[in-house]
C-alpha cells in the first residue's frame, strides 16, 4: 500500500526476496557496471584521486590493488561514473547501479558474502534507490540535486546494511545516519565533481551500515522525520510502494556515452537524413534544459551534456557509442562549432523525459526510451557494449556473474 512513511518501508523492504525478473536485469547491470568502471580507471583522469583516496584493506578496486571498504566503495563508485556511461533510471533521473554496486561489492567482500548475495543486495538497495527518488520528487532534482548522490546513498545505505546483517533497529540508525550524510548537487554536472558524486553515495552507504552495526545511533527517522533529509532538501514525500512493482526492470542502460537526457534525441536523429549542411530543431522536456544543454561546451566532458554538440557529431559521422570521440579536441573542432549555431533546442511539458523530437530540413522523427526492450535484446546490447569497452574480458565478468563466482569476479575488475 502507498504511504509515505518511507522509513519504515524501507527497514521491511531490506530483507525482502528478491524479484526474479528485476534479478535478470540487476545482474547484467552488474555487468555494465563493471565494464564501466573498468574502462573508467583505464582512461586514467583520476589516478590522482586514487592515490589520494586509497586506505589500506581488502576489497577489490577496479584501480588495481585492494582497500578498505568505505574507501574501495569511493574510488568504485567515482571511476564506475567517470565516463557517464552507466545506466539511469528516470523514474527519478538517477544513476543507480554506481553508488549501490559499488556499496554492495565492498560491504559483501567484507561481510564474506557470495556474488548472488551481493547481487540481491545490489537490486534491493537499487529498488530503495529509486524509491526514495520518486518519494523526495522532482523539485529535490529540479532544484540543483543530484539524485545519483543522494537518492543513491540511501539505496547504497540498504544495500550494505542487508549484506552486514543489520537489525531493523540498526537499519533504522543507518538510514538516518545516512541522512545527514547525503549530498551532490548538479552543479558539478560536466567536471570531475559529478562522478566523485556517486563514490560519495557508495561511501555514505557503507560507512552508514558500518557504524550502525557498531552501535551508532540516530534520529528516530532522519530521512522523512521533522528536520529530516526529506523536509529540508525540498523533498515532496509523493506516496511511494516497495515490493509490488519493481521498478529496475525497466532501468535504461546506456548505449551513447554522453548523459542520458541525450540518447532520445540521438535515437531519433538516427531516423533522418542528417548531413553536415543540416539544420536541426530538438524538442524535449524542459527539465533536460539544466542538465545537458551547455551551448558551447569546451571539454570533452561538457560534450557530454550538449544537445547541440552531440547533434553536430552524429552529422558529422562521429561514433557516439565511442568514449574517445568525447574529447577535448572534439570539443574544440571548427566544423562542430559551426553547425552547433544551426541547432535550436526547444521544450515541451507534453513529452515525457524519455522522449524526443527532431526536425531536420523539416524531416520529422521521434523517439521514446520508455519503449520496453526484451531481456534477450537488453543482453546483446549489454554485451556488445562491454566488448566495446573491455573486449574480451566482458565474456570473464558474465561468465562470473551467471556462475555465482565472486573471486573470479573480482579477479576481473583488479587485472
Amino acid at each position: 500500500m502507498a504511504t509515505t512513511d518511507i522509513t519504515e518501508q524501507l527497514v521491511t523492504f531490506a530483507g525482502a526476496a528478491p524479484d526474479a525478473d528485476a534479478r535478470a536485469v540487476m545482474a547484467l547491470s552488474v555487468l555494465d557496471w563493471a565494464a564501466c568502471g573498468i574502462a573508467g580507471a583505464a582512461e586514467g583522469s583520476f589516478d590522482g584521486f586514487v592515490a589520494a583516496a586509497h586506505v589500506a584493506g581488502d576489497c577489490t578496486q577496479f584501480a588495481g590493488g585492494q582497500g578498505a571498504p568505505a574507501a574501495a566503495a569511493l574510488i568504485n563508485g567515482t571511476l564506475s561514473h567517470a565516463l557517464d556511461y552507466d545506466d539511469t533510471h528516470f523514474a527519478h533521473i538517477g544513476h543507480p547501479s554506481v553508488a549501490v554496486v559499488s556499496a554492495a561489492l565492498a560491504a559483501g567482500q567484507a561481510a564474506g558474502a557470495t556474488l548472488d548475495s551481493i547481487i540481491d543486495a545490489a537490486l534491493i538497495g537499487a529498488e530503495a534507490s529509486v524509491a526514495v527518488g520518486i518519494w523526495l520528487g522532482r523539485g529535490h532534482y529540479q532544484v540543483g540535486y543530484h539524485q545519483t548522490a543522494t537518492a543513491g546513498a540511501f539505496g547504497a545505505t540498504i544495500a550494505a546494511g542487508r549484506l552486514r546483517g543489520l537489525s531493523d533497529v540498526q537499519m533504522r540508525h543507518a538510514l538516518g545516519l545516512c541522512s545527514t550524510m547525503a549530498s551532490g548537487l548538479k552543479s558539478q554536472f560536466g567536471t570531475m565533481g559529478k562522478p566523485l558524486n556517486a563514490g560519495l553515495a557508495a561511501r555514505c552507504g557503507v560507512e552508514a551500515a558500518e557504524w550502525a552495526a557498531a552501535g551508532m545511533t540516530s534520529a528516530d527517522d532522519g530521512l522523512a522525520g521533522p528536520l529530516g533529509f526529506g523536509p529540508t532538501h525540498h523533498g515532496a514525500g509523493d506516496p511511494v510502494t516497495l515490493g509490488t512493482d519493481w521498478r529496475m526492470t525497466r532501468v535504461s542502460h546506456k548505449f551513447h556515452a554522453c548523459c542520458h537526457g541525450l540518447h532520445a534525441t540521438l535515437e531519433a536523429l538516427a531516423d533522418t537524413d542528417l548531413t553536415p549542411d543540416s539544420t536541426v530543431e530538438i524538442t524535449t522536456h524542459p527539465r533536460w534544459m539544466t542538465v545537458c544543454n551547455i551551448e558551447t561546451p569546451r571539454t570533452g566532458l561538457e560534450c557530454k551534456f550538449s544537445y547541440a554538440q552531440v547533434a553536430a557529431m552524429a552529422a558529422h559521422g562521429l561514433d557516439t557509442g565511442d568514449i574517445a570521440q568525447f574529447s577535448d579536441a572534439t570539443a574544440a573542432r571548427a566544423d562542430l562549432a559551426q553547425f552547433r549555431t544551426r541547432v535550436r533546442v526547444d521544450t515541451d511539458e507534453s513529452l515525457t523525459e524519455m522522449q524526443a523530437r527532431v526536425f531536420v530540413d523539416g524531416q520529422a522523427a521521434f523517439h521514446d526510451l520508455d519503449a520496453p526492450i526484451p531481456l534477450a535484446d537488453r543482453q546483446v546490447k549489454i554485451m556488445k557494449k562491454a566488448h566495446a569497452l573491455v573486449g574480451t574480458r566482458a565474456d570473464d565478468l558474465w561468465q562470473a556473474v551467471q556462475g555465482n563466482d565472486l573471486a573470479g569476479f573480482v579477479g576481473v575488475i583488479a587485472a
